[in-house]
């Protein structure tokens, strides 16, 4: 299989909290006083969204939405005992929507169904790159800091109430406020597979899973208010291969739009 660089899309955008945003921190430890379920924080404490976070809610949406998500389709990603297994799409398919964006690991694995898929003649590297989102910290007026619990964020309360008892289990969950933005940066690689050329196929379908996360959520307790967000001030750049040979120079976007809804590709 011959791969060639062709070039990549630079996707730069806002990402702002419509509702409260919640990114656990992934630890479970309690102060005394503190916070039951912290944020994720960068070095300077301020909030963030992982790069992480991001490309794994837009692959399981994006499963969902091509329609991957069937038990001949899902290896077996992690392996728990006496837990459920966590399964996520892979396939040997070299024009797989989800697989050719998001990604596939090589070797063998075992499928869900039973069996197993050898995937060693099918990675080529992955397209899409996911940065880290820096919170912009002017988005977060004055005005709303009067009305934070800390200094970047909130703090909802919460009552898990037992059926038979009545009794309350209170909870405090750290919250991004609504109308905070982050910084965002995507890249996608536009490749040539053998005699095959992603031209916009992929920008396209990456396109189609932020309008998913727009009507989903991101972050935890989505079900329960949390975590919807908005892309807002999109521009997308092209750079080709041939352009890294060149003196450096300023990038005019090949796209640009207030949201996604106005986004159009030419």
């Amino acid at each position: 299989m011959d791969v060639i660089l062709k070039g990549k899309y630079i996707i730069k955008c806002k990402i702002e909290a419509q509702t409260g945003l919640h990114i656990g921190e992934g630890n479970n430890s309690l102060e005394i006083g503190g916070i039951d379920n912290a944020v994720v924080k960068d070095a300077e404490g301020k909030p963030y969204i992982p790069g992480s976070s991001l490309k794994g809610k837009m692959r399981a949406l994006m499963e969902f939405a091509e329609g991957k998500v069937r038990d001949n389709l899902l290896v077996v990603s992690v392996k728990r005992e006496g837990k459920p297994e966590i399964c996520l799409h892979m396939c040997d398919d070299l024009n797989c929507p989800v697989c050719g964006l998001f990604g596939r690991n090589h070797g063998s694995h075992d499928l869900k169904s039973g069996g197993k898929i050898d995937l060693t003649d099918a990675v080529i590297p992955t397209r899409l790159i996911v940065r880290d989102a820096k919170l912009i910290e002017s988005s977060i007026t004055e005005e709303m800091k009067e009305n934070l619990d800390l200094e970047w964020t909130e703090v909802k309360f919460e009552n898990n109430i037992d059926r038979i008892t009545s009794k309350a289990n209170p909870r405090q969950s750290e919250r991004v406020p609504a109308g905070a933005q982050f910084s965002a940066e995507f890249v996608i690689n536009r490749f040539q597979v053998d005699s095959k050329d992603d031209q916009k196929y992929y920008l396209e379908k990456f396109i189609k899973a932020m309008k998913l996360l727009e009507d989903d959520y991101l972050g935890g307790q989505g079900s329960r208010g949390n975590g919807k967000v908005k892309f807002v001030d999109i521009e997308i750049f092209y750079k080709d291969s041939s352009d890294y040979e060149k003196d450096s120079s300023e990038l005019q976007p090949i796209a640009t739009a207030k949201s996604l809804d106005e986004l159009k590709l030419s």
